[in-house]
Order: C-alpha cells, then structure tokens, then sequence
C-alpha cells in the first residue's frame, strides 16, 4: 500500500470493505481496502454478511440494505440517514429527543427486528481528536485524496461538480491572497 494514503478504519485495524464502480478497484484498494464490491456487477447486501460496522453514506435503501448485512449486535452508522435521540443530545437539544426517536422509527425498528443497531453521526469540531488527525497527516499515516482545486471565483463551478457526482475525492476551493 503506497504510504500516507489509507482510510482511519484500516488504521484503526478495521477489514475495510467498499462498494464503487469497478473502475475505481485499484485505487481504492491502494487506500487500503481490503475487498471492493462492484455495485454496477453485485448487490452488497447480496454478497456481505456477520459484519461489525456498516457505515452508510446513502441513505433510504442503501441505509436498508447496510442493516442486513450486519451480525447480531453490529451497529449502522449513518451519515446522511434520519437522525435519533441520540443526536438530539450530542447537539444541546434534549427537548428535540423525541421529534429525533419519530423520525428515526423505521429505521431503527427495523434495525432491532434483525438484532442491530443504528446510530445517526454528525461531525462536530473536536480539537482534542482533529489534533490527532493532524499529527497522523503530519506523519503520512493518512492522506486526503484530492480530486480537484477551483479558485475562489468558481466556487459555483465547485459545487456545481460536487453535485453532479464527478468528484472522485476532496474538491478544494482556494482563497486569493489578502489584499487582492
């Protein structure tokens, strides 16, 4: 595996199985995964099973789909899924707990008829854990993988190309030097 260019799963010691076009095999092996299932070949929830941690990035099906392929126990980890009670709290707003626990009741029903868990994860600043993120950059343990840089003035351009689902990595919009 080249050096610097691996997920924090595998760092942390995770197998590392991905879905992607198959086109994209190589590269994502080289990153670190250890399996990739070419989603326009096979259905993962077809072909994976007794898994730990699925971490969905879909949602609706997809979020689905990733609750059976999991061992008794095992936990979704949705980023862009409905979000639960839990949430409600990690963001200062117990009295939003129970619109959070509606919104995420079929899920999370569903989840408990097969015997998992699901967990709604939204990214907050945490300077004790970017810290360490830095120092494992800082030590080419990881590595972002950047698509492509815009300049400032086309930064619609920027989002334009995020949202037509051309990025294959991190887009970058550089600011212009203070005072021009």
């Amino acid at each position: 595996m080249p050096r610097g260019r691996r997920w924090l799963a595998k760092h942390l010691g995770a197998y590392v199985v991905t879905t992607a076009h198959g086109n994209d095999e190589e590269k994502l092996r080289g990153l670190g995964a250890n399996a990739v299932i070419d989603y326009t070949k096979a259905d993962f929830a077809e072909v994976l099973h007794g898994y730990d941690v699925v971490l969905d990035s879909l949602g609706g099906d997809n979020l689905a789909k990733s609750l059976t392929v999991l061992k008794p126990g095992g936990l979704a980890i949705s980023v862009v899924g409905p979000p639960d009670a839990a949430f409600a709290e990690q963001v200062g707003r117990p009295l939003l707990k129970p619109v959070m626990a509606l919104m995420s009741r079929k899920v999370r029903a569903r989840a408990r008829k097969l015997g998992v868990r699901y967990s709604f994860f939204f990214m907050r600043a945490d300077g004790a854990q970017l810290k360490t993120l830095a120092a494992l950059y800082d030590a080419g343990t990881l590595r972002p993988v950047l698509d492509r840089t815009f300049p400032f003035d086309e930064t619609l351009d920027a989002m334009a190309y995020v949202e037509q689902g051309r990025a294959k990595g991190k887009i970058v919009v550089t600011m212009p030097p203070p005072g021009t």
